[in-house]
């Protein structure tokens, strides 16, 4: 990566008193070009409570709609305004809405991995790393709804016992991971162990060490005595715990899950997004105030 290009964006970050958050999956150069790493959830945290005027979000559209409703005062720009989420894509609030009419009472858990108009008719949202202990928080005769990762919900559903109704969403890109890939993977690396994310189809869970979100993953491969591991998650993820952890190996369950939107952002595009506070993500402020009150409630349990 050319120096100039990197000067240029920590003087833009300057000059526009920006923080820059960097999802996990993201390419190597724009994660250590971020002020912050992290999951889902954990970029949540840091959007609200940054004191920057501008959050420059290198991950996915939902992400920074997140931020934008987090943090209602501030810019909230991305790099490449077409990197979206197929799974985000997959549950839309007129669907929503006819669901939650069959099923009235339902307390509708929503995986931050959702438009803001779907966030907008849940009553809460959660992510990988906290979607057990959302689920725990719920009263244990109400009727829950998980949208929109079927995947999740099950994982979770089973780790805490609860009736779950399902949406029939998912990760095109953990889902590429296969079964007959990890059994692969431990042939070549026998003593390897094998770390999946929860939104791998359940095949693929069932063979796994471990279960984690992306920053469980990081917590649990560095407290971990094995020197080796295959990573169940996007292959952006092998950056972060190579980084934190030089003298371990990691290896991908597959080389296939690799996510296509969350690779468009560039050095060169958060630039431009600086340089003119370009594509911008601004959510309508009845959408962002409905959100808000599951997104709050998330944060509140942790």
């Amino acid at each position: 990566m050319p120096d100039e290009l990197l000067e240029r964006l920590g003087r833009l970050k300057r000059e526009r008193n920006a923080v820059i958050l960097g999802h996990n999956y993201q390419r190597a150069e724009v994660q250590d070009a971020s002020d912050f790493t992290g999951d889902s959830l954990g970029l949540s945290r840091q959007a609200a409570k940054t004191d920057a005027d501008v959050i420059l979000f290198c991950g996915v559209h939902f992400m920074a709609e997140t931020a934008a409703i987090v943090c209602p005062d501030k810019t909230v720009v991305v790099p490449d305004p077409n990197a979206g989420c197929p799974m985000a894509n997959m549950a839309t609030p007129r669907e929503l809405e006819a669901v939650k009419a069959e099923h009235p009472g339902a307390t509708v858990v929503c995986y931050v991995n959702s438009s803001a108009e779907v966030k907008a008719l849940s009553d809460l949202c959660c992510t990988s790393a906290n979607a057990v202990a959302v689920l725990e928080s719920i009263p244990a005769d109400r009727t829950v709804l998980f949208v929109p990762d079927r995947s999740l919900g099950a994982w979770a559903a089973k780790q805490t016992g609860r009736q779950v109704i399902l949406w029939p969403g998912y990760c095109p890109t953990h889902h590429r991971i296969r079964p007959e890939h990890v059994a692969g993977a431990r042939r070549e690396h026998p003593d390897a162990e094998v770390v999946v994310h929860p939104e791998c189809l359940a095949d693929v869970i069932a063979l796994a060490d471990h279960v984690a979100s992306t920053s469980g993953m990081l917590t649990y491969c560095a407290a971990s005595p094995a020197s080796a591991f295959i990573i169940g998650t996007e292959t952006g993820m092998l950056h972060p715990l190579q980084k934190q952890c030089p003298d371990k190996r990691f290896y991908p369950a597959s080389p296939l899950a690799d996510c296509p939107n969350m690779k468009l952002n560039t050095i060169e595009k958060m630039v431009w997004a600086l340089e003119d506070l370009r594509h911008r993500v601004v959510v309508p402020a009845d959408v962002a105030d409905r959100a808000r009150g599951a997104i709050e409630r998330m944060l509140e349990i942790g």
